[in-house]
């Protein structure tokens, strides 16, 4: 740069803004209404900017928490998924029989209750089967029987409890399902 060039601001004035620079005035009242509205236009369109501005952070700022929200909802669905088979455990050590130690079955009980209800509170659902309709959105057929004595279509056993958390469906449950005879 040269060091005797004065220092000169090619851009126009108004270009930031978007704003037209105002008629040249003819009197001096033309020059201050020019003035004016030139200054109107101006506000206007910084207000209209400072608006929009606050919109789009407004919108940011709800996007982030609605991601935020959705983050920790994952991180609890995959915790509660790797305990559900823990439960399952405990429901099919529950079903065997025992003759032994009754306060050890005691025991197993009061902890498989315990870990159903720790989970409820965290929004675990048990899904219904035995007995219902078939729904291919929240069963998964993994037998067939056909039989006459109930109709199409509906549950006869259930081999593994389905869940669902908050509403969202976690795991199916694996069922038998019963046909019509041909």
């Amino acid at each position: 740069m040269n060091p005797k060039e004065p220092l000169i601001d090619s851009t126009p004035e108004n270009e930031s803004t978007g704003v037209a620079d105002p008629p040249a005035p003819t009197t001096p009242l033309q020059a201050l209404t020019a003035e004016r509205d030139h200054l109107i236009e101006e506000k206007n369109d910084l207000l209209d900017r400072l608006l929009r501005r606050q919109a789009e952070f407004d919108n940011f700022r709800r996007r982030a928490e609605r991601e935020r929200a959705d983050v920790l909802e994952y991180a609890n669905t995959e915790t509660v998924r790797s305990i559900v088979p823990i439960l399952d455990d405990f429901e099919r050590a529950l079903k065997v029989e025992c003759s032994g130690n009754k306060e050890y079955v005691r025991g197993m009980e009061l902890i498989h209750q315990r870990l159903s209800d720790a989970l409820k509170k965290l929004g675990l659902e048990p899904i219904s089967a035995k007995g219902l309709k078939f729904d291919p959105h929240i069963h998964h057929a993994v037998e067939m029987s056909e039989t006459d004595q109930v109709e199409d279509h509906t549950i006869l056993e259930e081999y593994q409890r389905g869940y669902n958390f908050r509403g969202r469906l976690l795991r199916p449950a694996m069922v038998k399902v019963a046909v019509k005879k041909q």
